[in-house]
Parts: structure tokens; C-alpha cells; sequence
């Protein structure tokens, strides 16, 4: 035995004898999913060894108070995200208490011992989605980490001799329904609610049929496919996944969908994936009567599953009775040629990606390379391995974020001749080049891919920034406008480019309402509170500014505005100056700051 001081983790899964009582294989699957998918991942990024579980329980050690918070924080996170949609009763929330104390290491590597045991009390009086910290904890991280904590004062933990001061710090709670949720006016945020002119549709996810919570990203990937093939006809308004994804798992009817998300049609369905056999049904629904236009069932080999889809979008395109131009008929023609097992890899590295973690972008490359080994050809899988290379760059996540990005480069211009006819490609040479300050390449790589998929919603928001990075602030609102009647329940991170457009126009309240926006999605933004502080700064309101500031260096100590300034490819080095100059304004200290 030895005795040590260490930073002890312990979570569980809150009322999980109800879950597992109500369906305990399906919350079992659901379970491993998460500790394979986002627990072990965070876990091992922030240095933490898992000393056991105890079913639903965890006992961890980490080096530190701050890589266990960091951890915590990562995790009930994206539990908020995840649980967005989600009836109450259905929900997977974690409860989580730190504490740094003594603890005794056995020689099976098992703790006992005081440290471990205040550390399980404090679990047990945390709320659902919170995190109990210990006085002791505490300590360590106040300065680090700007969430609101509350005080719990002096509480008498069960068996703990002495009481201890406890402090709870509150993630969030998830939003039942985004669509509800009001936009400021100076933000000039259009609203979904008008029907457009052509014909408009929105793809839900596939309900997974499967049996198996684990197979979720197979009926996921079926519906974005879906949503991927009628986006490349210029004749149809289509949503995007990550606006009609929102409904999954959510009781509303066909026509309050269809109103929130400014839409005439709907398309739900279902996959049942068993062996080497699936069923896909579907139906299209009239949301101005509720009538079915039309519904079929495919029961094939999991092999023709592409043709499933093919055929899908030529029964939906006839149903609408869509007058193709040549263009569109030509890009619905163009065939699959893909390794089933490949695709399933890809799907969960789409997954894996699409919650722009550092875990989830490792994981995601490490599937997208199995697909390519497995496929050399799959220009989609080397797409996405370009994209996470790219957000290593952007994050600074690799020990050589510049060779990161040459690698990146690299692979999106080796997807694009693979496949010239895919638009990932051509959105991952775009980001690519991009952030590789050739602005004008990027643009006209992002134009083919719109001219490949009208509806991108994504390469929309791409453009956006092309054209802040250029220049063109005002042209960046007009795509942006475009993008949200694509996707009115968009990421946060629109809400920053809405930011930047306006603080290139000078128009520093409008930028503030949209980083007010931001910062209610994701408080722990340090490029939000950065660009905050100019703003305050440009409108002599020194106070606010501090304020902005010092929390965007509480967020990351490491925060830079000399790598800001190297790394952001503004075309017009003024328009950067403009951010340092709100900074100046405001009588704040930048230190390493060279020449702008």
C-alpha cells in the first residue's frame, strides 16, 4: 500500500434502477455507447485513469483538480447536447463529485481511504448535470473556469466526520425546443416560418428499428444521406440535418415541425438493420393537410443499401413532381460504388466529428482512416480526415498545428481529384485553403461545391466566412441569411460569424447581441468574450471590457492575440487591427502582442 494526494472523480448515472427497470437492455447498450464514444475518450485526453466501475458508477483519478473539472465539464457538456429532444424520463445524466485528498493506492491499483469516500459523498448530493466540488477542490480551479457556482455552504456528508464546505457548479439544462427560442432584433436573424416558393422539405431522422441503441448512427447516416442527395437539386428547399435532427425523439406533430422549420413536406421513416438484411420504410407527408403523398418499405441486402437510397430520392423527386434541369439529373445519376463496411466506419466518424471535441475529432480520423484502408478510394472518408487535420490547426489541438494544416491541404486536394463530383470534398479544400490565407481558391472551391449541392447550409456558413476574411462583411450577412432559412436551428458558432460581420462594419451593439447569443449556447468561448471586449472597448465601456477579457483568459490562460493574429487570414490586416484596437481602447494589457 501507498499513500498519496490525488484528485478523485466519482460519477454515476442519476436514477438509473428506473431507466434499467423500464428497458435495461436498451439503457445497457446506451451505456457502453457513451463510455466508448465520449466517457473513455475525455477521460484519457485530461490524463485520468478509470480505477473501477461499480455498474453505472465510476471511480476515476486524475493528476489534478483542473483535468478532472476539465473532464467533467466535457462530458456534461455534450450530455446537455445529447439530451436535447429527449423526454425527461429518458435521459442518461451523469452526477459527478471531485475532491482532493489522501488517499491509499493498493497494490491492485485500487484507492480507498478518506479522499475516495468524500468524493463519493459529494456525488450523491450533486443535482443531475451538475458537478460538487469540495472546498479543497475548489480552491484549485476558481480562477480557471466561468461557470455560475453556487456556494453550498457547510454540509455534513453521511459519515464524514467533520462538515465541508461544498460548491456546485451548474453545466446548463437542455432546451426542449430551439425553435421557440426568440432572436434579438439587432441581430437581423430571419425566421423559417414563410414556406419558400419551390418546393420545401425536411428529412427527420430514421427512427433506428434495430433493437440496438447502439446502431443509432446507422439510421442517422441513412437520413443524412437522404438529406446530401435531395440537396443537390437546385428545384428544392431542403433542411438541414442539423436543423431537423432537433425533433429526434421529440413528440410534435407533423405540422409544428413542418411550421417551425418553414416547410411544405416531411419526410419520416424507419431502418431495421438485423445481420446482413435491412428494411428501410418511409413516407412523405403534406404538412398543410397532413395527407401521405406517398410511402414504400425496401427489404434488401444490407450490400444494396445504396440503391435503397438511389431509389428513395427518385420516388421522392417523382412525388414532388420536381422538373429536374440537366444539372440536377446529372448529379441524382452519378453511382455509388462503396464498401458497405467502409460506410458504416465513415458514419461513425461522422458521428464521432460533428461534436468538434478533441476526443471526438481523434476518434473520427481514426474511423475515417480504417474506411480508407479498407476503401483507398472513399474520397468522403479522406475528406473528413482533411477536416479534423484542419481543426487541429484551427484549435492548435497537435504539437505542429501548421503541419497540420499542409497535411490537411494535402488530403483535401488528393479527395477532391478522387471524386470532383462530391461536395465534401470541395468544402474540406475550401476550409483548407482558407485558413491557408488563399482566399480567393477557397471561395471558388466552395462555389463548386454549391454549385454541386444548393442546399448546403454548411458550405453556406464556409462562404460566410470566406467572404469576413475578405473583406466583404456585408455580402457575409447576406449568405449567412441564406444559411439560416437552410438551418434555423444552426450551430453557435453562426452566431460568432454574425459577430464578426458586424464588427467589421462598425456595427458594435449588433455584434454584441450575437455574441450575447453565443455565449447562452456555449459560455466557454474565450473567442466570444475576446471579441466581446472590443466591442465594449470600440463604445468606451472600459469596465465591461475588463470584465469580457478576463474571462476569455480564465476560459484559456493560454489565450493569444499574436496567434489570433497569425492564424485569422484576414485579406486586410486593418480588420484585425480593429479587434486589437477595442482591446487598447479599453486600457487592457496585452502582453506578447507583436506588431500589427
Amino acid at each position: 500500500m501507498t499513500r498519496k494526494l490525488a484528485a478523485i472523480l466519482v460519477a454515476d448515472v442519476v436514477g438509473y434502477s428506473r431507466l434499467a427497470g423500464a428497458d435495461e437492455d436498451r439503457i445497457l447498450a446506451r451505456l457502453r455507447t457513451l463510455r466508448s464514444d465520449l466517457v473513455d475518450p475525455t477521460i484519457a485526453v485530461h490524463n485520468g485513469r478509470v480505477v473501477k466501475r461499480t455498474g453505472d458508477g465510476s471511480l476515476i483519478e486524475f493528476r489534478s483538480v483542473v483535468d478532472a473539472v476539465r473532464c467533467a465539464i466535457e462530458v456534461q457538456t455534450a450530455m446537455v447536447e445529447r439530451n436535447i429532444g429527449v423526454p425527461p424520463e429518458h435521459r442518461i445524466e451523469f452526477r459527478v463529485g471531485i475532491h482532493l485528498g489522501d488517499v491509499v493506492e493498493e497494490s491492485d491499483g485500487d484507492l480507498m481511504g478518506d479522499g475516495v469516500n468524500i468524493a463519493a459523498r459529494l456525488e450523491g448530493i450533486a443535482k443531475p448535470g451538475a458537478i460538487c466540488l469540495s472546498e479543497d477542490a475548489y480552491r484549485q480551479v476558481k480562477a480557471r473556469f466561468d461557470f455560475a457556482v453556487t456556494d453550498l455552504g457547510q454540509i455534513q456528508l453521511k459519515n464524514i466526520a467533520e462538515p465541508m464546505r461544498v460548491y456546485s457548479l451548474q453545466i446548463g439544462t437542455p432546451q426542449p425546443n430551439p425553435a421557440r427560442q426568440a432572436q434579438p432584433a439587432a441581430t437581423k436573424m430571419p425566421s423559417a416560418a414563410a414556406v419558400p416558393d419551390k418546393p420545401s422539405i425536411a428529412v427527420l431522422a430514421f427512427n433506428n428499428m434495430s433493437g440496438d441503441a447502439e446502431q443509432e448512427y446507422f439510421s442517422d447516416g441513412i437520413s443524412e444521406d437522404i438529406i446530401t442527395d435531395l440537396s443537390k437539386l437546385s428545384e428544392l428547399h431542403v433542411i438541414a440535418r442539423n436543423s431537423s435532427f432537433v425533433y429526434k425523439n421529440v413528440t410534435a406533430s407533423v405540422p409544428e415541425m413542418a411550421k417551425a422549420l418553414g416547410v411544405r413536406y416531411v419526410l419520416e421513416g424507419s431502418v431495421r438493420k438485423a445481420g446482413n438484411r435491412v428494411r428501410v420504410t418511409a413516407q412523405l407527408i403534406d404538412a398543410s393537410n397532413g395527407g401521405h403523398i406517398w410511402a414504400s418499405r425496401f427489404d434488401r441486402d444490407l450490400t444494396d443499401i445504396f440503391a435503397v437510397q438511389d431509389e428513395l430520392t427518385q420516388e421522392i423527386v417523382a412525388a414532388l413532381r420536381l422538373n429536374l434541369t440537366h444539372g440536377d439529373q446529372d448529379r441524382l445519376a452519378k453511382g455509388r460504388a462503396i464498401n458497405v463496411s467502409a460506410y458504416e466506419l465513415l458514419l461513425r466518424g461522422r458521428e464521432q466529428a460533428s461534436g468538434h471535441t478533441r476526443t471526438g475529432n481523434i476518434a473520427a480520423r481514426s474511423l475515417a482512416a480504417d474506411a480508407l484502408a479498407i476503401d483507398p478510394e472513399y474520397a468522403a472518408a479522406q475528406a473528413l480526415i482533411s477536416f479534423t487535420h484542419v481543426l487541429d490547426y484551427v484549435n492548435a489541438w497537435s504539437n505542429d498545428p501548421e503541419g497540420s494544416l499542409l497535411i490537411g491541404m494535402d488530403l483535401a486536394q488528393q479527395a477532391v481529384e478522387m471524386a470532383e463530383e462530391q461536395p465534401n470534398g470541395h468544402f474540406a479544400l475550401g476550409m483548407a485553403c482558407m485558413w491557408n490565407r488563399e482566399l480567393d481558391r477557397a471561395r471558388a472551391e466552395v462555389q463548386q461545391g454549391l454549385a454541386l449541392s444548393p442546399n448546403s447550409a454548411e458550405l453556406l456558413r464556409l462562404m460566410a466566412h470566406i467572404q469576413i476574411f475578405s473583406g466583404d462583411p456585408a455580402g457575409a450577412l447576406e449568405t449567412l441569411d441564406a444559411s439560416i432559412r437552410l438551418d434555423p436551428h444552426h450551430p453557435e458558432i453562426l452566431f460568432q460569424f454574425l459577430a464578426d460581420a458586424h464588427f467589421s462594419l462598425g456595427e458594435y451593439e449588433q455584434a454584441i447581441a450575437a455574441i450575447e447569443q453565443r455565449l447562452q449556447q456555449n459560455s466557454q468561448s474565450e473567442t466570444a468574450y475576446a471579441l466581446l471586449a472590443s466591442c465594449y472597448g470600440h463604445l468606451g465601456r472600459s469596465e465591461e471590457s475588463r470584465q469580457a477579457w478576463e474571462k476569455a483568459l480564465r476560459i484559456n490562460p493560454n489565450f493569444s492575440v499574436e496567434r489570433r493574429r497569425r492564424v485569422l487570414p484576414f485579406r486586410n490586416p486593418e480588420d484585425f487591427n480593429r479587434r486589437v484596437e477595442g482591446l487598447r481602447k479599453a486600457g487592457l494589457t496585452i502582453p506578447n502582442l507583436g506588431q500589427c
